[in-house]
């Protein structure tokens, strides 16, 4: 795996937290499940109800933009700074 560049895949957060890039995620190519900011695979893997709860604060999100494409605010408070592949 290459080495992280800050500003690029990841930025640290108010708190303190690594939050990944949505380059980061398009270059790894699948949602991990876990809720991500930025995650741009429509939270896929994520289990329900709290892919439901995510997609449904993305939509408001962008509705109250009013640009159909903000992601800058948070989503969820459970930001994760490591991520794993899924099971095959």
């Amino acid at each position: 795996m290459k080495a992280l560049i800050e500003g690029t895949d990841f930025y640290y957060n108010d708190d303190g937290l690594m939050v990944l890039t949505e380059k980061f995620h398009l270059e790894r190519g699948y949602c991990c499940g876990s809720g991500c900011r930025h995650c741009p695979f429509d939270y896929e893997r994520v289990p329900e109800p709290r892919r439901s709860e995510l997609r449904a604060q993305l939509l408001n999100q962008r509705r109250n933009a009013g640009t159909g494409g903000s992601n800058d605010e948070p989503v969820n408070n459970t930001e994760r700074s490591s991520h794993t592949p899924p099971p095959r």
